[in-house]
């Protein structure tokens, strides 16, 4: 079945058409690596690691890029405040990056490029910027690009040219020709980073660092550009004009911006202080329950982080591994001419559609639960892989992979409580049932005298 995109830059649903298929390539707006990743991010990223697994499941030949930012005015401000290089910063933040994404079952992209390798790419654009007089050396020595002078400026973000403000992350300065006008180059200052260029020692601008790793990795139009709602503007915005400036010819043909990640009434977000980190919250919370949490809701939704939000993801992904626990399934292997399969497909192929994706998954559950049936089981785990979830044994995720001691502990009194029953002292069986329930523990007998145990 086709598969339909919601693109931001047309504001309307439109099929997928590869520009060589059945090659898709994806550029996605990753990290700028000063700190460790929080919810917010983990929320945008999950939804690209969808769409990439869902078109691979697809037969698509997927390029999936997302690249790291790795020179920027955050990271040498971090750096000078810690007393170190901010090659050094880079790298401790990255493998925190690598292993945060990990844990939450991320594929790691295809390609990864970094800014700073980049370099010479970006000066070429600038130079053909330059010489289409969309660029323009001013007075401090940065390079900037005039923004009046690209006729097609705000198309993404949907802003008439005077309703737009310069970008949060561009100063503006008596320099600048416009107060629109962003930057390019930087001049270079003492103690910074920095590179040569023709027009003298300086680092790039945010901006122009995407236009070069994705047209560099994918070609100057491609297929899917996306990243987390912030970047509409002026992020994507100044990447559009920059390249079709350069380029003369459509950068990105879908443009993907998932949903935010809320606390309250505003977005999750390090500037304001909302946040809290990937691996903070993985201390207080099973890594799949997250990804559940944050994969469950249609990419482009809101979700509000709270407390009972996180409960009602776990007990309802409980009731998913409940039902394979029933009829447990070695591998699995989809069909997909199954009637729940194919509801599934025709979700994920209306927008990456994963609320009614994962209704199907509960329709399956049910269906396993009534008619025990194998078959049942296999397609839920196997749709359930497509997401990146229910992949562990059962138990492993029902038991809450606490510490071996207290699993020892725990099957130790079930094992007291067997004998118990055996010697007819119920009294002492439906205490040790009420003390195991008092700590969370549920106790479920099934037929041959086996007793499985689950966290609640």
């Amino acid at each position: 079945m086709p598969v339909s995109i919601y693109n931001t830059l047309t504001r309307r649903l439109e099929p997928l058409a590869p520009i060589a298929p059945p090659k898709v390539g994806i550029y996605v707006c990753g990290m700028t690596v000063y700190d460790y990743c929080h919810l917010g991010h983990a929320r945008a990223f999950l939804c690209f690691d969808i769409v990439q697994r869902w078109l691979r499941a697809q037969g698509y030949a997927v390029t999936y890029v997302r690249n790291i930012t790795d020179v920027d005015d955050k990271i040498i401000k971090r750096a000078a405040e810690n007393g170190e290089l901010p090659s050094a910063l880079t790298e401790r933040f990255i493998a925190a990056m690598h292993e945060d994404f990990d844990a939450l079952g991320m594929q790691r992209p295809d390609f990864e490029p970094r800014a700073t390798e980049f370099i010479p790419q970006m000066l070429d654009i600038i130079g053909l910027l330059q010489k289409a007089e969309l660029a323009y050396l001013a007075g401090d020595g940065d390079v900037n690009f005039a923004v009046r002078r690209f006729p097609g400026y705000g198309k993404l973000s949907g802003k008439s040219l005077d309703d737009l403000r310069a970008g949060e992350r561009v100063a503006v300065a008596d320099a600048k020709r416009d107060p629109l006008d962003f930057v390019l180059w930087k001049r270079a200052k003492p103690g910074e980073p920095q590179w040569d260029s023709p027009w003298g020692p300086g680092r790039p601008g945010w901006h122009i660092e995407c236009s070069a790793m994705a047209s560099s990795a994918l070609g100057q139009t491609f297929d899917i550009h996306g990243g987390g709602p912030d970047l509409i503007f002026p992020h994507h915005e100044n990447e559009i004009a920059q390249s079709e400036g350069a380029f003369r010819q459509p950068f990105a043909n879908l443009w993907m911006h998932a949903g935010a990640l809320r606390v309250g009434d505003e977005k999750m977000s390090k500037s304001l202080g909302n946040f809290k980190t990937i691996r903070e919250a993985l201390k207080d919370h099973d890594a799949e329950v997250l990804r559940f949490f944050l994969v469950r809701p249609h990419y482009r939704s809101q979700i509000n982080f709270t407390p009972d939000m996180i409960g009602e993801a776990r007990a309802a992904l409980t009731r998913l591994y409940r039902a394979l626990d029933e009829v447990p399934v070695e591998s699995a292997q989809l069909d997909w001419t199954e009637p729940h399969a194919q509801r599934f497909a025709a979700a994920m192929n209306e927008d990456f559609n994963t609320a009614q994706a994962v209704s199907v998954l509960f329709d399956l559950a049910a269906e396993v639960n009534r008619s025990r049936s194998v078959a049942h089981a296999w397609q839920l785990k196997a749709l359930g892989g497509v997401l990146g979830l229910l992949q562990r044994p059962p138990q492993e995720f029902l038991q809450g992979g606490e510490p071996d001691g207290d699993a020892a502990r725990i099957e130790g009194l079930i094992a007291e409580r067997g004998a118990a029953k055996k010697a007819k002292d119920f009294a002492r069986a439906d205490g040790i049932r009420r003390q195991l329930l008092a700590e969370g523990v549920v106790l479920e007998d099934k037929p041959g005298g086996v007793t499985a145990w689950r966290r609640q």
